[in-house]
């Protein structure tokens, strides 16, 4: 029985509940989550963790929870400590996958190699190594009346970094090891191998400042699941909590206003230069609102079956569901979350919608939700486009 163990406890010096704050949209720990679910490989997979916003996520993505005892919940407890526990609890489990939550480019098809490795090639534990080129030079401590001296290099023949292999660093990404090798005290033992990663895929948050880096690098080198990224051409936008704020006002002689923000319209012009097009959808109908906005956008309004309209709206225009975006905040929009092959909510989005949903926006509805999107569709847009050089 291989087990993947994601160890996410709820305390954090450097980033507060960084184990669940959203990276791309996506909450921290749900990437190595997919992952983990689509490489195929394990029998259960697990989050350890002693929060319950953190319990709740990793259940939104598939993982079964442990919750950990506060005395392996410590600043000061090792990760060794808390996979011992999930194993005492756990007698069926033979193999641990301890998975670092904070590897947000890690892909399914190394998982799979490092299964194989522990589970065919008979390592007792296998870990993830990263290749780097730095030269290495030794501490001189303030005070100290003395020189430093080279690491692995000579000075005087300088390797350039085509005719040197560098050395393998421990990337952080994961650790597997047999139970037999953890009761004895170890993660590292017995037979040991290591597994060498790319080196766009280790990315290691740790501190704040690197979080904008990661964002980047899970654009461009992350997993997104099974099904390769097509570039979209059709965005549906929920009006009311999306393009809206989701209020009404209502003035002395009974006329109904909304408010909205003009960051939302530039972003709705932008997608259109770029050939996406715009359609909105409302439960109620605000024919009025739509033509005081003047957005040029096909609209339906009092609309009972969402996703039927979508539907309609996707074969009238040949898409594959891949190809069309959906922002949605009401559980009136989780079906069309679903379908869609991109999907997003406003930071304020109904739970529902945003368990249905693929990318979580920073932003409120009505407050910048939608330019916020179409920067996440234009950059998701540079990684199809890539791929296709590639």
């Amino acid at each position: 029985h291989l087990a993947a163990l994601v160890l996410a406890r709820g305390g954090s010096k450097g980033i507060p509940l960084k184990n669940i704050k959203l990276l791309a949209g996506v909450p921290l720990i749900g990437w190595v989550l997919r992952a983990a679910i689509d490489a195929g490989v394990f029998q259960s997979i697990w989050v350890s963790t002693d929060h319950d916003e953190i319990e709740k996520v990793a259940k939104q993505f598939g993982a079964q929870v442990h919750r950990r005892s506060p005395e392996v919940s410590q600043d000061s407890s090792t990760s060794l400590e808390a996979i011992t526990e999930f194993l005492n609890h756990h007698q069926e489990v033979d193999i641990v996958g301890n998975i670092q939550a904070t590897s947000p480019c890690l892909h399914p098809s190394d998982l799979i190699k490092v299964a194989d490795m522990i589970q065919k090639e008979g390592f007792d534990s296998v870990f993830s190594v990263v290749r780097r080129h730095q030269f290495r030079w030794s501490e001189v401590k303030k005070g100290e009346n003395k020189m430093t001296e080279p690491q692995n290099l000579n000075p005087a023949k300088r390797y350039r970094r085509q005719d040197w292999p560098g050395e393998l660093y421990e990337s952080g990404s994961f650790y597997f090891a047999k139970r037999h090798l953890i009761e004895k005290g170890y993660l590292q033992g017995g037979r040991m191998a290591y597994y060498e990663m790319r080196a766009e895929h280790s990315v290691d948050i740790d501190i704040d400042i690197d979080w904008p880096i990661a964002e980047q690098r899970v654009l461009s080198f992350g997993y997104f699941g099974k099904e390769p990224l097509k570039e979209v051409k059709l965005l549906v936008c929920s009006i009311d909590g999306c393009l809206t704020n989701g209020r009404i006002y209502v003035t002395e002689d009974h006329k109904e206003m909304v408010s909205y923000d003009y960051r939302d319209i530039v972003g709705i012009d932008l997608l259109k230069k770029r050939g996406i097009q715009v359609r909105l959808i409302s439960d109620r109908d605000c024919s009025k609102t739509l033509s005081a906005m003047q957005l040029g956008c096909v609209a339906k309004v009092n609309v009972t079956n969402k996703l039927q309209v979508l539907k309609d709206w996707q074969e009238d225009l040949g898409l594959s569901w891949k190809e069309v975006a959906y922002l949605g905040n009401e559980e009136s929009d989780v079906e069309c979350l679903k379908q869609a092959g991109m999907s997003g909510v406003p930071a304020d989005g109904c739970a529902a919608a945003q368990k249905a949903a693929g990318y979580i926006c920073k932003s409120r509805g009505g407050c910048g939700a939608v330019r916020e999107f179409a920067e996440h569709i234009f950059l998701l847009l540079e990684k199809v486009n890539s791929a296709r050089k590639q």
